[in-house]
């Protein structure tokens, strides 16, 4: 089935990085550009990479623009979202990039992000564990034919990758979990900011939401609960390090019961996945090897001296962590294969 495609929010990065991925699908047919500020530019002055689209020119995001099309993403800021869908109608299945719709709890989203909840949508992570579950086939059940579509936070689909195997099978404590992440800048977005300024990042490695402030923690605390978990208590400290794209997610968690079980764990959970790849043991994830690819690599170990579990998980942030989870689960919605136009192999070196 060929399918039209509207992207709002082209100018910027998840935006562009969601043309290029739909670029490659051998059923999408993009129509139209939107942009707030960026508006009657073309799309070339923000992605020349983009060769195919660079002489299209982006109009305003309005719903009236965004009409027509099988399909509409929504690439905007956080808060953005929830108006111009409820202007959409039921036509088009939308798939939001952004936050507005992925969590469940409302206040949770006003306590992160100090507006009004505009409601939850269907889950874009096919991956995700439901509890009393080791795959993930009542998630996908719960995307396939769905018209509305949150896509998880970038950071929160490396940690919830990393973690989620341990919590669903009990070997690990998720009342009792650390995960420090090196981040590319592309999950900061395209605004100028001083600490984004190459002058302050090259050479430099920089934390940031530091002490339980990060607006990823509630969407991971209820994804591992999806997962089995009572209850979730995470430190979670994510840090900018010199690189454009890539997820590092170093995640522990305290061992409960036996060290023998925990690799069964993730290898069961992960053994029919097409993107989330457990690498033989002793070889460990880098952000290189996902450069360009829709998949998660991870690895994980058991310290036995500390009593803890060690998980590493690395996506690039733009693809598996934004729009390539994002067609795949759009995928899924529209009846077909889900690895249907989503790049396996990485870029490297």
């Amino acid at each position: 089935m060929t399918f039209t495609v509207a992207v709002a929010g082209a100018s910027g990065y998840a935006g562009g990085e969601m043309l290029r991925v739909l670029l490659q699908h051998p059923e999408a047919s993009i129509g139209a550009l939107t942009a707030h500020s960026n508006a009657g530019t073309t799309l070339g002055r923000h992605h020349p990479h983009l060769r195919s689209l660079a002489g299209r020119t982006l109009v305003e995001t309005t719903a009236a623009n965004l009409a027509g099309h099988d399909v509409v993403v929504l690439a905007l800021p956080h808060g953005a979202s929830g108006a111009v869908a409820a202007e959409l109608g039921d036509a088009s299945v939308v798939v939001d990039l952004g936050a507005d719709h992925r969590l469940a709890d409302p206040a949770a989203w006003e306590k992160y992000y100090g507006s009004a909840h505009a409601g939850t949508w269907p889950y874009g992570l096919p991956e995700l564990l439901h509890p009393g579950e080791t795959t993930a086939a009542a998630q996908r059940a719960a995307l396939a034919g769905a018209r509305r579509i949150a896509v998880p936070g970038c950071n929160v689909t490396a940690v919830t990758l990393g973690l989620q195997p341990g919590v669903a099978a009990g070997v690990v404590d998720p009342v009792d979990l650390v995960a420090v992440l090196a981040n590319g800048y592309s999950g900061a977005g395209k605004s100028l900011k001083a600490h984004l300024l190459a002058a302050e990042g090259l050479g430099s490695a920089q934390p940031y939401a530091v002490g339980g402030t990060h607006r990823h923690i509630p969407e991971i605390a209820q994804n591992l609960r999806s997962a089995g978990a009572a209850d979730v208590s995470i430190s979670f400290t994510p840090t900018l390090v010199p690189m454009a794209r890539g997820i590092l997610a170093t995640a522990t968690a305290r061992l409960v019961g036996d060290a023998a079980d925990v690799r069964a764990a993730w290898e069961h959970a992960y053994a029919d996945e097409p993107f989330v790849h457990l690498l033989p043991e002793g070889q460990w994830p880098t952000t290189a090897s996902t450069l360009g690819a829709n998949t998660a690599l991870v690895q994980v170990a058991v310290d036995e001296d500390a009593g803890r579990v060690v998980t590493v998980t690395a996506i690039d942030n733009l693809v598996k962590g934004t729009a390539g989870g994002a067609l795949q689960s759009l995928n899924i919605a529209l009846g077909l294969p889900e690895t249907l136009g989503l790049p396996l192999d990485g870029v490297a070196p």
